[in-house]
Formats: structure tokens, C-alpha cells, sequence
């Protein structure tokens, strides 16, 4: 059986302070108050800058020697864009974001082993930035090849016809997961694993992303549940007893806006996941 690991992306909402932290608790201690329930997060932080080494350092001292933190690859590289739309011509290209992907993987080094997988979080794509995704995949395999080893990456992608074969193949190739998604518009990894295989490497990664805008319509505060999701989370539950014997450690990850509140959505899956096990 696989290592099963889960946690929330983010953990600095302020929502969440007398729900999941104690009334009063600085921020600046919510994540060693975390890592006292959870053993690994997502920072979302680093999606929209390329964090410090003074900030690294920060969340090393913070947490235990097995927590494992993972993190988004800065905006810069995988969007590129100041707009709405993604800049084609400058995503993933060396010599544009080169600045910015050398000081993000020195200072996530930081973290040795507690550094866990590091994304590539791809927006949705249309036809005015790529036609077809012939072009991206050539992009994507030559980035992931110039990476160095020492990480381990995962690819989230947001158009639903792209997960097929070639990107498959691009993501095996170099030992990356492909990111299992729950998001609106695209399927769920259920509905297409009777004819691909998503699991791309020796590691599963899961994000519970949900509807943003269907859960911003009920709240615009994070501190409770707002969505009965109980069914997506038991054929969640269902799949991940599938997936976590086929690899050496599954991260999955809940967000506010998939039912309202992180913690307790991650906490009602591995419930979940645990109750399956029980039966199996």
C-alpha cells in the first residue's frame, strides 16, 4: 500500500481563524499549527510571486521533519501574461522566464526532502493562444527535459481534450504526474481512466478544485461548509482506493471552493477513504 497523504491548498485563510485556528493565533503561526493535523500542503502563494528564501527558511523552521510542502510554479512561466490571456510566445520559454524559474528552484531547494512535488498549473487554453496542442506539448517536453532531477513535477491541465495519448507520453517520458483534477468543466479521472491511463509516474497528485463561482454564490467567507458534496467525495474516496496501491505516495488536496471550508472536505475524504479501506 502506498503512502496517503492529504491536506488543503493554502493554509492562510483568514476565514479560518476561531474555525480551524484559535481565536487570536498570529498568522504568522498558522502553519506550524497546521502541521500539527496535516503532513503536507500546497502553497498557493508561490503561483502569484517567486517566494524569498527568507520565506522558505520560514515554512522549513515552522514544520516537522516529515511534513511535505508542495508548491505552484510562479505565474510568470506558465502563463506569462500580465492580461486575462496567457502569452504564447513567452510560457515556458527559457530565456523569457529563466530569472524567475532559477531563483524559484534555489530557493525551494531550501526545503530538501520536505519539498514535495512542484506544479505547472496550466490556464485554460483557446484557439487564439494555441490552435491545437501540438505546439504546447513540444514546449512542455523540452521544458521538463532542461528541469533538473532533483524535484519532482506534476502538469495540471484545463482543456478536457488534451488529455490524451501525446500528453501522456510527454509526462511519462519525464517521470511527471499528470494532475487529477476536480474542477467544473472538465471530467472526472473516473470517466477516462477505462481508456487512458492518467497515473504518469511512480506518484499520484489530486486537486479538489470544485465550482468556484457556485460556492462564491452561497459564501465569501471559507469557514464552513456551504455544498453538500458527499457524493463526489465518496467516488473520489472510490477511486483513490484504486490508485494509492499503484504508487509509492498520493498527495490529494481540497480547496475552499470545492464545498466551502479546506479542512473539513480533506477531513471528510479520508474519512472516507479509511472507511473503503476497512471494507476492502
Amino acid at each position: 500500500m502506498g503512502e496517503f497523504l492529504y491536506g488543503t491548498s493554502s493554509w492562510s485563510s483568514p476565514d479560518w481563524a476561531g474555525v480551524f485556528y484559535p481565536e487570536g493565533m498570529p498568522p504568522g503561526d498558522y502553519l506550524g499549527h497546521y502541521a500539527q493535523e496535516f503532513r503536507t500542503v500546497e502553497a498557493d502563494v508561490t503561483y502569484y510571486r517567486v517566494p524569498s528564501r527568507q520565506m522558505v527558511e520560514g515554512w522549513d523552521r515552522k514544520t516537522p521533519d516529515d511534513f511535505v510542502l508542495c508548491a505552484k510554479f510562479p505565474r510568470s512561466i506558465v502563463h506569462a501574461g500580465a492580461e486575462r490571456l496567457p502569452d504564447e510566445k513567452r510560457l515556458l520559454m527559457p530565456g523569457e522566464d529563466g530569472d524567475d524559474l532559477e531563483r524559484f528552484l534555489e530557493a525551494m531547494s531550501i526545503l530538501g526532502d520536505k519539498c514535495g512535488p512542484l506544479i505547472l498549473q496550466f490556464p485554460y487554453f483557446n484557439k487564439k493562444v494555441f490552435t491545437d496542442p501540438t505546439p504546447f506539448l513540444e514546449r512542455l517536453d523540452t521544458f521538463l527535459a532542461g528541469l533538473p532531477t532533483e524535484f519532482r513535477y506534476g502538469v495540471e491541465i484545463r482543456n478536457k481534450t488534451w488529455l490524451a495519448a501525446p500528453l501522456l507520453e510527454v509526462l511519462r517520458r519525464h517521470r511527471t504526474a499528470l494532475v487529477l483534477v476536480d474542477l467544473k468543466y472538465m471530467p472526472h479521472p473516473a470517466d477516462l481512466m477505462g481508456d487512458l491511463d492518467l497515473l504518469t509516474t511512480d506518484f499520484v497528485y489530486v486537486r479538489l478544485i470544485g465550482d468556484r463561482k457556485a460556492v462564491e454564490a452561497r459564501t465569501r467567507t471559507f469557514d464552513r461548509i456551504v455544498m453538500d458534496q458527499g457524493p463526489r467525495l465518496s467516488r473520489w474516496a472510490r477511486l483513490l482506493r484504486e490508485v494509492i496501491p499503484r504508487s509509492e505516495r498520493t498527495l490529494v488536496f481540497a480547496n475552499n471552493h470545492f464545498a466551502g471550508h479546506g479542512p473539513t472536505t480533506i477531513r471528510d475524504l479520508a474519512a472516507l477513504v479509511e472507511e473503503n479501506e476497512g471494507k476492502s
